[in-house]
């Protein structure tokens, strides 16, 4: 099991439980008072103490590395197992190990007090020279304690053992050495002291071994106050405090096999979202190890900063890497608080040196300027996008404050940006620094002039200064390199010979105006098929192609509708497209379909991407399309577009690429809508969207999606099924004459066929169906979060939105972060939360008459209010407006 800075790298939460209320530790009573030693045996070199709940599944696994280790290193080791209040075979197990080896084990019992307070337990008991902590789901390898030992019979003064943590992966039983912190282990067995090795620290305490006197004569113990993670490295952290300068043994040869359960899923998502996360481990953990290092020494050293910093890194790096977890609305202001009193104690010295992990985004100007009272304006801006059809280059700098004056000197005359913004970056509930992203045209040599000066202008962030320099930075650096041939090295024969193709005179000047068009790769019927059926029928001067995956429904259909402009993806004529076209236009912006790996390993794309999207985006999705390459960004309603282009919203998106158009699909949606009248409407449609944590990550390349296993299970399969198989909502069906359908998302379409539903429920499927007429026939609509409500809106449909997970979807759950958009303020029906309560609305809906409320009807009107069939019209234009110069508006436009 991992802890500390462990449950970054791997935070599974299996000691995420509720506190139980225990007193501060050094009120804790010894669970063992008045246990006594019965012989005179020699102390044990080491105490193995391990705390233990709900494990009997690991156990045997874990008891049989013991055993090995104490038969390597007879005499030398005792084992104290202590059951934390198991409600399963935990402690019978125990039991039956204690009897095994009388004298060697001991099993000690307490309530469910949590894993500190089990470790304080045994502590108090142990007596060995040394201890340490394994989990009893985790194994040591052979020879574990013997490299300790042999270690420590060359070097006695040594403070702390680390040993060497590598992933066991508990579903295949593979091992990984992939821990972020690997690098201390990679000179082998050694010994560093920290004041001369500062990127060295150590705070795994099942795998580090503590002198257990130094333990006793200071009192230390677990604060189990510290929830859910960093409880261990506060420990260690401590513990390395007591003397003023640590010397710690890095043991590669002891290897530590820390066990990523298979099924914990869930558990580490909510983990990640345990408020305790954002104040206790703060508080109690990080804050009150540097309060401690200042007052004992006079300083905090640099090992414990770069300790600190590293747990940081993630808070902050993660929200720019695509992390959706933020701080709980209610923790945020504490959260920002505690930081603010945290990085009073780094010194900026060492935060702008930090190396040990990357500090990705924009982490590292957040730890040295955001908790600051001085306004901050960077030293340099970057120039880091160049959009040479349109003559235009960005231009981005960043600051804290107010927006800080400017000016763009174009061949030594101010020119005015042709798209620019303030981005703010949020980060847990609050923007703590802004970005002023400029796009201006590129023909004349530019300046930046920011607050009377003139910054630096740069293509690339500045190097991370180096406050020490390893071997391997040293050869990265200095040692010359021999020059790799070609582009082409390294690429199959086959590929080489595609790329000679692809490029050749005839294959260029054939394709290179074309436009490329999809929807997923495996099916179509999306908003890139209606663009592609537009062009076909309107605009035959436009080279267009539609790419699916051979053989599917969609490509029989497609196939027969236009030939052999419907391409298979994958296919060799795929390939020499994307090599080739002037567009590449979707509804998704997966990677698999704006940079798909077969293309990007044999050259850089050169097409312009337009995200057409399938939906109305009402969640933050920045973290997501802010590192997709968008030329074109669709959007349909004026709040959706301010939401991306307006100042302070965290998109770097600005007018350039984002053009309110309208959805391509709307345009069908709205024939279908004229078809149905209220007589016509049949349908009660139940369409839940997915979660993130129900299906497994997408696979390099693809985009198609499993199920976790035991998905049937889940309050998301239970709480719809509840909706589903309602008699109140059967009878007011059978009542009015309607249908009850299901609807499940495509990414979770394969569920449908798993679940135990009534006869009466019809199973319908976004595959091989025209979903615009099930939208135009519905009577009643029961989503959760989906943006399908935009469609039955544009329908003027009502709809009743069931949504008994807000918390978790809205708190970075799923794949955003709640954004503009309130379904009580915005939405487009009544918001529930109980299965009983959304059975009871779609009932009363039905039962009135099969439309909207009034004011739904007026907040759809204010959604939507030009509904003309134009959108694929104004799509094209703004496709084709990407391609072409920048010309700037006259003075009286």
């Amino acid at each position: 099991m991992l802890s500390c800075a462990d449950a970054r790298a791997d935070p599974t939460g299996r000691y995420d439980r509720p506190s139980s209320g225990l007193a501060p530790v050094s009120s804790v009573r010894n669970p063992t008072e008045g246990l006594v030693r019965v012989d005179e045996s020699p102390r044990p070199r080491f105490s193995i103490v391990s705390a233990a709940y709900d494990v009997a599944r690991y156990l045997p696994d874990f008891i049989a590395s013991i055993e090995l280790q104490m038969a390597e290193n007879p005499g030398l080791i005792e084992v104290i197992m202590v059951d934390d209040g198991s409600s399963d075979d935990t402690l019978a197990e125990l039991r039956a190990w204690e009897a095994r080896r009388p004298g060697a084990v001991r099993v000690l019992t307490q309530p469910n007090a949590g894993q500190g307070a089990a470790r304080n337990a045994g502590l108090e008991v142990a007596l060995g020279e040394w201890v340490t902590f394994p989990d009893p789901d985790d194994i040591l390898d052979p020879g574990y304690v013997r490299s300790v030992v042999e270690f420590l019979e060359g070097d006695d003064d040594i403070d702390m053992v680390a040993t060497n943590r590598v992933l066991l992966n508990d579903s295949t039983g593979a091992i990984a050495d992939k821990h972020p912190l690997r690098r201390h282990f990679a000179a082998g067995d050694r010994a560093r002291r920290l004041a001369a090795f500062p990127d060295h620290f150590h705070g795994s305490a099942p795998a580090a071994f503590y002198r257990v006197d130094r333990l006793r004569e200071s009192g230390l113990r677990f604060d189990h106050r510290i929830r859910p993670n960093f409880e261990d490295g506060h420990f260690s952290s401590r513990y390395l405090l007591l003397v003023p300068d640590p010397k710690v043994a890095f043991l590669a040869t002891a290897r530590y096999q820390y066990r990523k359960r298979s099924d914990q899923s869930s558990t580490l998502q909510s983990s990640q979202r345990h408020p305790g996360r954002f104040t206790a481990v703060l508080r109690h953990g990080y804050l009150d190890a540097l309060e401690t290092a200042e007052r004992e020494w006079g300083h905090v050293p640099e090992w414990l900063q770069n300790f600190v910093l590293y747990e940081l890194s993630y808070y902050f790096a993660a929200e720019d890497s695509g992390s959706k977890v933020v701080a709980p609305a209610s923790e945020a202001d504490e959260f920002h608080a505690l930081m603010r009193r945290i990085v009073r104690y780094l010194d900026p010295e060492v935060v702008e040196s930090f190396s040990v992990v990357p500090l990705r985004g924009a982490a590292r100007d957040i730890l040295l300027h955001a908790y600051r009272d001085e306004p901050w304006v960077s030293s340099y801006a970057l120039a880091d996008r160049l959009d040479s059809r349109q003559g235009l280059v960005r231009i981005v700098y960043r600051f804290t404050g107010e927006t800080p004056d400017d000016q763009v000197l174009s061949g030594g005359e101010v020119t005015t940006p042709a798209y620019t913004k303030v981005r703010a970056l949020y980060h847990h509930g609050r923007p703590l620094l802004r970005e002023r992203i400029h796009w201006v045209p590129a023909a004349r040599a530019l300046r930046l002039v920011v607050d009377g000066r003139v910054r630096e202008l740069r293509f690339s962030q500045p190097p991370v200064p180096a406050r020490s320099l390893s071997p391997a930075r040293l050869r990265q650096a200095l040692q010359p390199r021999r020059k790799v041939g070609g582009t082409t090295s390294g690429v199959a024969w086959r590929d080489r010979l595609l790329l000679r193709v692809a490029r050749s005179r005839p294959v260029s000047r054939r394709l290179r105006k074309s436009w490329v068009l999809m929807d997923r790769i495996h099916n179509a019927d999306d908003s890139a098929e209606h663009l592609f059926q537009h062009l076909r029928s309107t605009r035959t001067d436009i080279d267009a192609f539609f790419v699916v995956q051979r053989g599917t429904p969609d490509w029989k259909r497609l196939r027969a509708a236009y030939g052999r402009r419907v391409v298979a993806h994958g296919s060799v004529l795929w390939k020499l497209l994307m090599l080739n076209c002037r567009h590449l236009v979707s509804s998704h912006a997966d990677i698999a379909v704006c940079r798909p790996p077969a293309i990007t390993s044999l050259a850089t794309p050169a097409y312009r991407f337009t995200f057409l999207q399938h939906g109305v985006i009402k969640d933050d999705l920045s973290s997501w399309l802010n590192h997709r390459p968008l030329d074109v960004f669709v959007t349909s309603t004026q709040q959706e577009h301010a939401s991306i282009v307006g100042d302070d919203t965290p998109y770097i998106y600005t007018g350039r690429e984002t053009k309110l158009t309208g959805l391509p699909r709307f345009d069908l949606l709205f024939e279908q809508g004229q078809r149905f009248g209220p007589a016509q409407r049949d349908l009660v449609l139940v369409c839940p969207t997915w979660r993130v944590w129900l299906v497994p990550p997408l696979k390099s390349g693809s985009q198609r999606r499993e199920l976790v296993d035991g998905i049937e299970e889940t309050d998301y399969v239970q709480e719809w099924l509840a909706v589903l198989r309602s008699k109140e909502l059967a009878d007011a069906a059978a009542r009015h004459g309607l249908k009850l359908a299901f609807l499940p998302h495509p990414n979770m379409d394969v569920l449908a066929g798993r679940l135990d539903l009534p006869a009466h429920v019809e199973v319908m499927s976004f595959e091989g169906r025209d979903v615009r007429e099930l939208f135009a026939r519905s009577a009643v609509l029961i989503t959760d979060y989906s943006s399908v409500a935009f469609n039955a809106a544009y329908l003027d449909r009502p709809v009743v939105y069931f949504q008994f997970d807000r918390e978790r979807m809205t708190q970075g759950g799923h794949v955003g972060r709640a954004g503009y958009f309130d379904y009580g303020r915005d939405g487009f029906g009544p918001v529930t939360e109980t299965a009983d309560a959304a059975v009871a609305a779609a009932v009363d809906i039905v039962d009135r008459g099969r439309t909207p409320d009034q004011v739904f009807l007026d907040r759809a009107a204010a959604t939507f209010p030009q509904r003309d069939g134009r959108c694929r019209e104004r799509v094209v234009a703004a496709i084709e407006e990407s391609s072409r110069k920048y010309r700037a508006p006259a003075a009286d436009e």
